[in-house]
C-alpha cells in the first residue's frame, strides 16, 4: 500500500509499504478513503516530536471502510463506513471507564513518556513513539487497536469532508470549551485561528457563546473567523494582543482564553533565542498572553500541543488571580456521538474548514504547502487510491480555497 513516512527532519515521502494485518482479536482493518493533515502533523515535519523514527506513518485523522475484523470485534463490521478515532484507548481501565480516554493506561507503553511526565498517557495514531508508536492513517489503511471503542460507524448522510473532524479537531474544540465550561454571556479569546482553533470557535457558538475574539497573525485565517463566527480579531504582528483584549472588555478581560497554538510558535525574541540555545522545549508566549489577558477569576484552556519544558511561564499571575487551568490531549470517544447527531441535524457544518482536496500521492507536497500556510490553505484532505464512489463528486486532484 502507499503510505505517508518520516524520513528525517521536513523530509516526508510517499512510500509502498506492507498492508497492516489484524494483530489481536479486537482489531479492525480500515481502508481509508480519506485522511488529512493536522496542524500538530508539523510539530514531528520539523522533528521536534521526541522518539519519531525515520519510517513511522504519520497522521492520525481519517475515514474509511471497515475491511476486516478480529472475532471479538462486535461494534462494527466489514463494509461499514466509519472514522478513526485519533485517541487510542482500551476502553476498559479505570481512565477510560471514567471517558477520560486519552489517559488510558493501556495502549502506551513508552519509558521515555513516563520519564518525562512521571506517567503515560494514552497512544496516539501516527504521533511517534512517545505515544505508542502505531502506523498512522496517512495511509491506504490501517489497523485499529479495541476497534468497538475506536471506530464510529458512520451513516450514509455524513460525507466524509464533515465525518472526518471527528477524529479529532472538532471534538477536540469541545474539548477546549468542556475544559473551560463556555457558554452563553461568555466573551471567548482564542489564541490560534488554525482548523483546531477554528473548530474551539464553532464548539463555542454550538455552547451559546456569542462573542469570540480570534488572535492569529495570519490574515486569511482571520478572514475566516470574522466570516464564520461574526469574530472580533486581532493581528498580534500589528496589535499586542492583551493591550488589544484588554481595551475590547473595557480593562476586565476576556471570561476564557483557549490556547490553540502550541509549543512552536515563539513570537518573543527571548523564546526564539532560548529554543534556538535548546535552554527550552516550548515557547509560551501564546498561553503567557492568555494568562494576563483573562479577568480574575476567569478560565483557561490548553489544547495546543506542548511537549516539555518552559522559562518565564507567569505562573504568579496564574495563582495570584484564581484562574483555573486546565488542558489535555482531547477525549475523542467522549464527544463524537453527541457531534455526529449535530452535524447530522444541520446544527454544524465543519466542512467550512477544508480549503484543498487532493490525491494522496501528493501528500508530501501537501505538507509543505500546510507549512507555508500558502494559498490561503486551513485544511487539506487527501484520498489515497482506494478513493471510493462516495467521493466521485470530487475529482482526483483538486485545489480549492475558501478565503
Amino acid at each position: 500500500m502507499q503510505a505517508l513516512v518520516f524520513h528525517g527532519k521536513e523530509d516526508v515521502r510517499v512510500d509502498e509499504r506492507p498492508r497492516p494485518v489484524l494483530g489481536a482479536p479486537t482489531d479492525a482493518i480500515v481502508r481509508i478513503t480519506t485522511t488529512t493533515i493536522c496542524g500538530s502533523d508539523l510539530h514531528l515535519f520539523h522533528g521536534e516530536i521526541p522518539d519519531t523514527e525515520k519510517g513511522d506513518v504519520l497522521g492520525h485523522e481519517c475515514v474509511g471502510v471497515v475491511e476486516e475484523v478480529g472475532p471479538d470485534v462486535t461494534e462494527v463490521q466489514p463494509g461499514d463506513r466509519v472514522c478513526v478515532s485519533a485517541v487510542i484507548a482500551c476502553g476498559t481501565c479505570d481512565y477510560c471507564q471514567k471517558g477520560f480516554y486519552s489517559l488510558c493506561d493501556t495502549t502506551n507503553h513508552s519509558l521515555i513518556q513516563q520519564e518525562l511526565y512521571g506517567q503515560q498517557t494514552s497512544g496516539i495514531f501516527g504521533y511517534s513513539h512517545i505515544v505508542g508508536g502505531f502506523d498512522g492513517c496517512q495511509a491506504a489503511y490501517v489497523r485499529v487497536p479495541h476497534a468497538n471503542l475506536g471506530l464510529l460507524k458512520l451513516p450514509d448522510d455524513v460525507p466524509d469532508e464533515k465525518a472526518i473532524v471527528l477524529s479529532d479537531i472538532l471534538c477536540t474544540g469541545w474539548h477546549a470549551n468542556q475544559l473551560s465550561d463556555t457558554g452563553p454571556g461568555d466573551t471567548v479569546a482564542v489564541f490560534g485561528c488554525g482548523p483546531v482553533g477554528l473548530m474551539a470557535m464553532e464548539a463555542a457558538r454550538l455552547r451559546g457563546v456569542q462573542r469570540i475574539i480570534a488572535i492569529d497573525n495570519i490574515g486569511y485565517r482571520l478572514d475566516v473567523a470574522r466570516r464564520q463566527f461574526q469574530a472580533e480579531t486581532i493581528n498580534f504582528e500589528e496589535n499586542e494582543p492583551v493591550k488589544s483584549l484588554r481595551e475590547l472588555t473595557e480593562g476586565r478581560g476576556v471570561d476564557v482564553a483557549i490556547e490553540a497554538a502550541g509549543f512552536r510558535y515563539a513570537t518573543s525574541l527571548r523564546h526564539k533565542i532560548q529554543k534556538k540555545l535548546l535552554l527550552e522545549t516550548d515557547a509560551v508566549d501564546a498561553l503567557a498572553s492568555a494568562i494576563r489577558a483573562t479577568r480574575k477569576a476567569g478560565r483557561i484552556s490548553i489544547i495546543g500541543d506542548f511537549i516539555g519544558y518552559a522559562n518565564q511561564f507567569p505562573i504568579g499571575a496564574m495563582m495570584e488571580k484564581s484562574l483555573t487551568v486546565r488542558g489535555g490531549q482531547v477525549y475523542v470517544q467522549q464527544y463524537w456521538h453527541m457531534l455526529l447527531d449535530k452535524i447530522r441535524s444541520g446544527e454544524c457544518d465543519p466542512s467550512f474548514v477544508i480549503t484543498h482536496k487532493l490525491s494522496f500521492n501528493l501528500a508530501a507536497e501537501a505538507y509543505r504547502l500546510f507549512d507555508q500556510k500558502a494559498d490561503n490553505v486551513i485544511k487539506i484532505l487527501l484520498y489515497p487510491e482506494t478513493h471510493t464512489e462516495q467521493q466521485h463528486d470530487t475529482p482526483a486532484v483538486a485545489t480549492t480555497t475558501a478565503a
